[in-house]
């Protein structure tokens, strides 16, 4: 994070998405000032909130996009929620806390994955062993010294044998390596757990309750183990995996997920225009300004219990998106206003964004479609009048029926290339030049029947 600039920062942005430099600029400055409160002094920087941003644009022009590529950039806790699956306390659906919970369980199953990984060397080289083990059978006692034996013929047969079972595992672990022993079969005891069924009813979900029936039951349960028989390279990954989750410190994995959580944290709010309740709501209105309120706290500063431990909210970014069609960002409750500073509005998309979507991002819609089809052995060739037809079509289908931005043109690619995607392990010509005249002559006929086409574009 201290090598990215603001400027670099918009820069990696604008490789996956197109246009709306008002709203990476916004982020970008956000994300830095993160990195800015980090150098100040401890008490200082306890004092610096967040600068909470709201998107406004309709779907599809890269909200969730811009906050979901910032959050791998800078590699940071990352959970997007829709605002709409939550209710106030007191009715059915999820607690907004549970959205704090869900985020710090993601980043610890990814922190442990990477100290599993980071630690997948040693481990191969234990199970590696225990392979050997298994392959190499025991040996009974070397030798009983009976009467006629003297003590040094006794400790010259131990040596010999010891050199012999040595010579005969290197042997072996040379094979192993080489993959030679692959296909056989060695006998291996597997843990098997058999977890009984829980349903819990509440009105306020599992997460309120603070049990983890999961865990409860692990540490309760007596573990059965079951011999099998499996395959030698099967064995090898299994044992592997064993070996590095024994190797791996939950305690400090929980302790580094719980800090990175509160210090770099984002949480994407989707829909948040969804919770905001029309004046004499009843209902399903009665409820969203109790959620309003409810995000209040942790969006403001809280401490949200977990089984990780307690995990305060004061920094953690949230980043709130809505399309604002029939209401506006000034008709959320004041408060819920004041904790979103910034407000940036997204520019709906046009022809010429469409083609640069089809073409420039690094993750191109039709980079993926050409690299799909050469698997196959077919090579694909859109030419440029092409690529300007489909984003006209993108453009009047999305101005005739819902404007669903930039997603149109995958429905758009589907259509237009359904009897190649079909055809293509059985084609002869392994060369296909999509022209304008393609286009025309397969997604015409859907445009020009306007029924069909809002069912199929």
């Amino acid at each position: 994070m201290s090598d990215l600039k603001p400027s670099e920062i918009v820069k990696e942005l604008d490789k996956y998405i197109i246009g709306q430099g008002k709203a990476k600029r916004s982020v970008a400055i956000a994300l830095r000032n993160r990195w800015r409160r980090r150098q100040l002094t401890p008490d200082l920087g306890e004092e610096i909130a967040p600068k909470n941003i709201i998107l406004i644009g309709p779907t599809g022009v890269g909200k969730t996009e811009i906050s979901r590529r910032l959050s791998k950039l800078t590699d940071s806790p990352f959970n997007k929620v829709e605002a709409s699956k939550f209710t106030e306390v007191g009715y059915v659906g999820r607690d907004v806390e549970s959205m704090v919970r869900d985020l710090v369980e993601l980043t610890v199953g990814s922190l442990k994955s990477r100290e599993q990984e980071a630690v997948k060397g040693k481990a191969m080289a234990v199970a590696e062993e225990r392979i050997l083990d298994l392959l190499l059978p025991k040996s009974g006692d070397p030798a009983h010294p009976g009467s006629d034996e003297t003590e040094g013929s006794t400790v010259e047969v131990i040596t010999t044998e010891r050199t012999q079972i040595s010579s005969t595992r290197e042997k072996l672990r040379k094979m192993l390596r080489q993959g030679k022993l692959d296909d056989r079969f060695v006998d291996l005891d597997v843990t098997e757990r058999s977890m009984p069924m829980v349903e819990v009813f509440s009105n306020v979900g599992m997460e309120e309750m603070g049990i983890n029936f999961k865990d409860m039951f692990n540490s309760i349960l007596p573990r059965n183990t079951k011999r099998r028989k499996i395959r030698v390279a099967e064995a090898m990954e299994l044992l592997a995996q064993e070996e590095a989750q024994n190797m791996v410190d939950m305690d400090k994995v929980k302790r580094m997920a719980v800090e990175k959580v509160e210090q770099a944290g984002i949480i994407f709010l989707d829909e948040i225009d969804k919770i905001v309740g029309k004046e004499g709501g009843h209902g399903p209105d009665v409820s969203r300004e109790g959620v309003q309120r409810d995000l209040l706290p942790l969006v403001e500063g809280c401490t949200v219990m977990t089984k990780y431990g307690p995990v305060r909210t004061d920094h953690i970014l949230f980043i709130a998106a809505g399309a604002f069609h029939t209401i506006k960002p000034s008709d959320l409750i004041p408060e819920m206003q004041g904790r979103f500073p910034i407000r940036v509005e997204l520019d709906s998309l046009d022809k010429s964004d469409f083609v640069r979507i089809l073409t420039e991002p690094k993750n191109a819609l039709l980079l993926q479609y050409m690299a799909l089809l050469r698997t196959e052995g077919v090579a694909v060739v859109f030419e440029d009048d092409a690529v300007a037809e489909i984003a006209a079509y993108a453009e009047e289908v999305n101005a005739a029926t819902e404007n669903i931005g930039a997603r149109r043109l995958h429905t758009l690619m589907e259509s237009l290339l359904e009897d190649i995607l079909f055809e293509a392990p059985d084609m002869a010509e392994k060369k296909i030049v999509i022209d304008r005249a393609y286009v025309e002559e397969k997604l015409a006929p859907i445009k020009g029947d306007e029924d069909l086409s809002r069912f199929i574009l």
